[in-house]
């Protein structure tokens, strides 16, 4: 319930660094399993009417489409693995596998196996793979990618990736080691994570304010650093070759800011992405949850939302955080 998620970020919002305490990031990497569970039960359905099945961000060039951004992002982690048609892939964490069917496809029906948490995602997922023809290639499984590596036999994977989804978990040298358990040696494990960036200050209260609204809108224990993850890598078996902020072009005069969509456009494409189209679909959620129509605790994860989005967005124009911390580690 939204009551229950609430209550793992006690005072976010309302007091500066109280989600920041050893307490409640203690309590959060403890009922992890509830919190995204719960999260995703919550979110799933406002992801793809707002975002589509691809649920992350995306470095971003001038005259591309959001779409585009996203595909591109996606095709580049195929590139990086070496995967082709007869590989099978590992995808850690993958929502209702928009990435995973559109790497499939991207390199001629590769054979994916997605791992979620939430059985929702499972379901819907598994019924997309089936639209597109890509059931017996693509599917996804519900589990929990903390024990990944205990889900499938010792190297059974040529590959693995995670856009965006490990950031949810409380212990990354855990989940790592386990993606590293089931790659064949040699193995090329890539990703996009969310983390804060060098001009993070702990020690300033609107930056923790920032960290603290991105984290208790997404789901978050707490924010880490880029060299965390390199860090938890190389304690998991990998040998990291590549890693870096794919977005570090953020500002550049070629590149459209990762956060711009949540700024939407006034089009008939992008304008639910607005804030004002925020506000129109939080109307009419409210609307619709009074009518006994929504689910009670419908409007609260759609104000939770509206929130988070005006954090990611300050968070990006700051340059504090970015959701592409890109890595490519190589299993020894």
């Amino acid at each position: 319930s939204i009551e229950g998620y609430e209550r793992l970020f006690d005072g976010a919002r309302q007091s500066v660094g109280s989600i920041s305490s050893k307490e409640s990031v203690a309590l959060r990497e403890k009922e992890y399993k509830t919190m995204v569970n719960s999260f995703y039960d919550l979110v799933t359905d406002f992801y793809e009417w707002g975002w589509g099945q691809s649920f992350h961000f995306a470095p971003r060039l001038k005259g591309e489409t959001f779409l585009e951004s996203i595909k591109r992002a996606e095709y580049f982690l195929a590139a990086k693995m070496g995967i082709g048609k007869d590989s099978t892939v590992l995808d850690v964490g993958c929502g209702v596998g928009g990435p995973l069917r559109n790497i499939a496809q991207f390199v001629g029906g590769c054979d994916i196996t997605g791992v979620t948490i939430n059985d929702y995602q499972v379901k819907v997922g598994n019924q997309y793979c089936q639209q597109k023809g890509l059931g017996d290639k693509c599917r996804l499984i519900q589990g929990d990618f903390q024990t990944v590596g205990d889900l499938f036999e010792p190297e059974t994977f040529d590959a693995a990736y995670q856009i965006e989804a490990t950031c949810h978990s409380p212990d990354r040298t855990q989940v790592f080691s386990g993606v590293a358990k089931s790659l064949k040696k040699g193995g090329v494990f890539v990703g996009y994570e969310w983390v804060v960036l060098p001009a993070y200050d702990a020690n300033n209260p609107d930056h923790v304010r920032i960290k603290e609204g991105i984290e208790v809108g997404n789901g978050l224990p707490t924010l880490v650093s880029g060299e965390d993850i390199i860090t938890a890598l190389k304690s998991s078996g990998f040998v990291v070759e590549e890693a870096y902020d794919a977005n570090s072009g953020v500002h550049s005069p070629y590149e459209i800011p990762w956060y711009a969509t949540l700024l939407g456009s006034y089009s008939l494409s992008g304008f639910r992405m607005t804030r004002l189209g925020r506000i129109s679909t939080h109307m009419l959620v409210s609307t619709l949850e009074t009518l006994k129509i929504a689910p009670n605790g419908t409007c609260k994860v759609s104000a939770l939302l509206n929130a988070t989005a005006l954090d990611l967005v300050e968070g990006g124009q700051k340059e504090l955080f970015t959701p592409s911390f890109y890595f490519k580690a190589r299993k020894i």
